[in-house]
């Protein structure tokens, strides 16, 4: 039987694009809980918002999973930022014409786990 893995929390179908998510992720991944919270309280970014939601579900999962658990003993191991599907709309352009505008959604995961037993 596999190892269990962390605790997950998932937001999908966020619109917002990957890109702009994947940016404020790589400044918090494989950060401790409350040091990648208070980044994310600081950054003015609408991902960063979407970020902390997610990071502060899995956190609540483990504590909620596991009631000998604190806090500062959980870090980010996982933080995945996936695309989701695209909505397409019509972009009205000059002379009659028409562009495609792209939507893109995104969806995170975010896995927390313990200090002592991921041995970090």
């Amino acid at each position: 039987m596999a190892e269990k893995r962390g605790y997950k929390a998932h937001a999908r179908y966020v619109l917002i694009s990957p890109t702009k998510v994947r940016r404020v992720a790589d400044n918090v991944r494989r950060k401790s809980y409350p040091e990648a919270i208070a980044i994310l309280e600081n950054l003015p970014h609408k991902g960063a918002k979407i970020l902390q939601k997610v990071i502060q579900s899995a956190a609540a999962n483990a504590l909620y999973q596991n009631k000998q658990l604190d806090e500062d003993m959980l870090f980010i191991s996982e933080l995945m930022v996936n695309e989701g599907p695209r909505m397409k709309r019509l972009w009205r352009r000059g002379r009659g014409r028409a562009d495609v505008l792209l939507k893109r959604m995104s969806h995170v995961t975010a896995v927390v786990d313990e200090v002592n037993k991921a041995g970090v």
